[in-house]
Parts: structure tokens; C-alpha cells; sequence
């Protein structure tokens, strides 16, 4: 492999680290600077620094499943490059049209597809654990954001020092926001590099890093727009509401991080968010906004896996691959 093209899938990487932090920005801080205790600008440092921690530390988890996991062989460099740059454009746009998405969707989408182009074995048993921890990430984290927010609210109503109870819970939140970012680099970074891990073009530990540094990156240049949907666009959201949404969101994506499943954090802080939503009643939702969600969920891992099938196949034909 020339050192042009180790440059170039390197690159490619990168740019799907970056993309994870522009479009996933907001699931680590949407809340909280949605219910005003913090500036984005702040938020997003936050971000850099605990989402770089995440990767370096538990990283490798889910590095392995996208590395290994799904496609049994180590595929060609010209389909990793391929994987990289099909799933970094169809999250790109999404972050383009504000729609929260998960660029862990998108790379598992582009793993499966270019595996079937390739006609390599495709694990069917671990894509179907990695599509029912799909449904399941987001519904655990409503049920924990709608059973926390309920417990908040009626210990607000019965205490006597509601001041108080409100600065801390203003400090949680904060605390609760960099938990979010930490388990997002544990989880997506692996998403970023898993591709490129097996094409020992570097060591993994340096891989780590640069991933959790663009994936900062992207939260920095990039990752305002996205944070406006979720802190704003589905429910209003308090202080009570935000640590509830961020708490069961974080929990549910370190969870599976631990077991090396790829998930969505759009899909875990959505469903947080959506629970403090049920606590206050449906009229609090907006259908339009998580209808809209919804459907980006369906489509980047479909659009992707489709798109890297097609372009890998034709890749094979016309350079002979």
C-alpha cells in the first residue's frame, strides 16, 4: 500500500470522526444549552475533552465489532475507503439539514454493504444483536428519562428548599453532559477507526486518538446546528428534564459500549428527551421533529449500506478490484 493512499484512508477516517462530532454534538450538550445553563461554546469544549477520554479508554470495544465483527475478513483498503467515504457523505448531510443521525448506523451500513459487494461472509448474527440493540438503546433510555424526570418533579413539588435542589441539579447536569460525551467517544469512535484498524497502517492506540481528536473537532467547527434539534425542537426541556434525558441516555450507550455494540446516540438522547416529553403528556412532543428523526434512523444505514454496495461493485468492475 502506497504512503498516498495509507494518506488517504487516514484522512477518511478522520473526516468520519469529524462528522461524528458535528452531527452528534448535540446529543452531549443539546439539553443542556437547550434549558440555558450553558453557552455552547463552553458546552462544546467539554465535549472535546471528555469525548477524547472516552475513545482512549474504552474505545476498543466497539472498535473490534466493526473492525471484526460484522465482516469475518479483513476486507481490501480500496473498500475501507470506500466504507469511510460513503458513510462520512450521508452524515454529512444529515448534519446539513440539522437531522440528529448515527454515524454508527451509517458505518455499519457501509461495513454490510461493501461486504456483500465483495461477496465476503457477512456475520448475519451479530447484525441482527447490533439492529435489536438498535431498538432497544433508545427505549431504554426513555424508560430511565420518564421514570427519573417523574421522581425529580415530585421531589420538587414536596421540597422546601427548591433553590437549593435547583443549583445542584444545574451542576448535574453539566456532569451529566460530559458522561454523554465520554460514552460517545467509548462508543463511535470505534465506528471512525474500526475500518481502518485492520489495515495495520498505524497503531491502534494512535488511531484511537486522532479518531476522539476529530471527533472534537467536528463538535467545535460544526456541531451547532444539530444541537439546536435536540435541545429545543422536540420538547422544551427544564433543568429536571435535561439531567434526566442525559443521565439515561449515557448510561444506555456505555452500556452497550461495554459489550461492543455499535449505537446510536442520537437515538438514546432522542429517546431521553422523548421521555421527560411523556412525563408532561404528547401535546409537549413534537411529531413533526421525531417523525422527521425517525425516518433519517431508517434511512442512513439502508442509504449507506446501499450506496457503498453500489459503488464498491462498481469499483471492482471498472478497476479490476
Amino acid at each position: 500500500m502506497s504512503t498516498a493512499f495509507i494518506a488517504l484512508l487516514l484522512v477518511a477516517g478522520l473526516y468520519v470522526g469529524w462528522n461524528i462530532g458535528a452531527n452528534d454534538a448535540g446529543n452531549c450538550v443539546g439539553t443542556a444549552v437547550g434549558s440555558g445553563l450553558i453557552s455552547f461554546r463552553r458546552a462544546v469544549l467539554l465535549i472535546a475533552v471528555f469525548a477524547v477520554a472516552g475513545a482512549v479508554l474504552q474505545g476498543e470495544h466497539v472498535m473490534k465489532t466493526i473492525g471484526t465483527g460484522i465482516v469475518a475478513q479483513t476486507l481490501p483498503a480500496e473498500a475501507t475507503l470506500i466504507i469511510l467515504l460513503c458513510s462520512g457523505l450521508c452524515v454529512t448531510l444529515a448534519t446539513f439539514y440539522r437531522v440528529p443521525v448515527s454515524t454508527s448506523q451509517a458505518i455499519v451500513g457501509g461495513v454490510a454493504g461493501v461486504g456483500y459487494a465483495a461477496g465476503a461472509e457477512v456475520n448475519t448474527g451479530k447484525m441482527l444483536t447490533i439492529l435489536e440493540c438498535w431498538v432497544l438503546c433508545p427505549v431504554l433510555s426513555m424508560v430511565l428519562s420518564f421514570g427519573m424526570y417523574w421522581l425529580l418533579l415530585a421531589y420538587l413539588r414536596r421540597t422546601r428548599r427548591a433553590a437549593l435542589v435547583m443549583r445542584v441539579l444545574g451542576a448535574l447536569v453539566v456532569l451529566s453532559a460530559c458522561y454523554v460525551a465520554y460514552s460517545l467517544g467509548a462508543n463511535n469512535v470505534g465506528s471512525a477507526i474500526g475500518p481502518i484498524a485492520n489495515q495495520d497502517v498505524l497503531d491502534v492506540s494512535l488511531l484511537v486518538v486522532l479518531g476522539g481528536v476529530a471527533l472534537a473537532i467536528g463538535a467545535i467547527t460544526f456541531g451547532k446546528r444539530v444541537t439546536e434539534t435536540v435541545g429545543r425542537n422536540i420538547t422544551p426541556l427544564d433543568l429536571p428534564g435535561a439531567l434526566s434525558a442525559q443521565v439515561a441516555a449515557a448510561f444506555g450507550i456505555h452500556l452497550f459500549s461495554i459489550f461492543g455494540i455499535p449505537v446510536s446516540t442520537s437515538q438514546a438522547i432522542v429517546g431521553g428527551v422523548l421521555g421527560v416529553g411523556l412525563v408532561r403528556g404528547m401535546r409537549a412532543v413534537s411529531k413533526k421533529k421525531l417523525g422527521v428523526i425517525a425516518a433519517g434512523w431508517v434511512l442512513t444505514p439502508t442509504l449507506t449500506g446501499v450506496v457503498a454496495f453500489l459503488t464498491y461493485a462498481l469499483a471492482r468492475r471498472a478497476l479490476g478490484l
